[in-house]
């Protein structure tokens, strides 16, 4: 069974979304602790970011016949989202649990081992509405889940390209999915087929083999492939170096953080929504600092993603709107 809406996105995501259970305070999670329930994945969290900045979305998963699938479908349409899922009557839902070790560290476990989707497919991809899309946006979780989710993978991106679609990567390297060398291996295989690469610079150290400064770290990059290549560097900024052009870099503004967990992610949505819009690199990167930094002010893996008009409050010292 699946569940599917229309097919006008101008960019499609495609990846594994999960329950999500976050403690609410420091400490060892024990009996008795107080938590709270949402959802979460890397690539509906891009998505959820870009349909709050106005841009058309779809996103290509599957989830289990459970509650938490429900709600999976439930939160992402409520976003805005265009909800391309099978629904898998064989398999349960995959779950994240956060737990707040301290109040400045999170400890994140996955229970995904054989979920709905971790099955994912060449079978869930639709190539006409890939094809009919502007942006594919994938992530280096989705080949790290499985077989079938690596072939699902290259199936998204070889009808991207057959399509003239461009292919957007983040690099998302989790340890606890796979080991560097498999995950360096897996990746830059795909790095000549990608248009637009984002990687934090310990990724883009995996994928080149040498630690470097955010500029040479986009030039190597650059080098196997992308024509765009996007450094995220966290509280400094983001540099990139598009079409052979000298790098650039922007700084996020200063904000209270509260969470940096789907800042990175934020980001991603804020420059594919400037480059959707045909925006110049340096504007691209200012929109993306601002969405990422914007979502720190608040907890939660996508809740605290920005809509256009809220991006105004980045430059606001009024703490009450009436």
């Amino acid at each position: 069974m699946s569940v599917s809406v229309s097919a006008g996105a101008e960019v499609v995501v495609m990846g594994e979304t999960m329950a999500l259970f976050s403690s609410r305070s420091a400490g060892v999670l024990r009996s008795g602790a107080k938590a709270d329930f949402s959802v979460g994945g890397a690539e509906s969290n891009v998505a959820i970011g870009l349909a709050r900045l106005g841009v058309p979305v779809a996103w290509i998963g599957r989830v289990g016949v459970d509650p938490f699938g429900d709600e999976i479908v439930r939160v992402l349409r409520g976003e805005g989202v265009e909800v391309l899922a099978r629904r898998d009557g064989s398999r349960r839902t995959g779950l994240m649990v956060k737990e707040r070790r301290t109040a400045l560290h999170q400890r994140v476990v996955y229970y995904r081992s054989d979920s709905a989707g971790s099955a994912l497919s060449p079978d869930d991809v639709d190539d006409r509405i890939v094809g009919g899309a502007r942006v594919l946006h994938v992530t280096g979780i989705t080949p790290a889940l499985s077989e079938s989710a690596t072939a699902a993978v290259d199936h998204a991106i070889d009808a991207a390209r057959a399509a003239g679609t461009t292919v957007s990567l983040d690099v998302n390297y989790r340890s606890a999915l796979w080991s560097r060398d498999a995950a360096t291996a897996a990746l830059t295989r795909l790095l000549p087929s990608v248009d637009i690469l984002f990687a934090g610079l310990e990724e883009a150290e995996l994928l080149t083999g040498r630690a470097s400064g955010p500029e040479q770290a986009a030039a190597d990059l650059a080098r196997l492939g992308p024509s765009q290549v996007v450094v995220k560097h966290g509280a400094t900024g983001a540099t990139a170096a598009v079409d052979g052009e000298p790098a650039v870099t922007a700084s996020p503004p200063a904000v209270p953080v509260v969470d940096t967990v789907g800042a990175g992610d934020a980001f991603v949505a804020g420059y594919l929504a400037a480059y959707l819009a045909g925006d110049s690199v340096p504007s691209r990167l200012e929109l993306g600092c601002a969405t990422g930094a914007f979502a720190c002010m608040a907890a939660g893996d996508w809740e605290g993603a920005p809509t256009r008009d809220e991006l105004a409050l980045l430059r606001s010292s009024e703490p009450v709107l009436r």
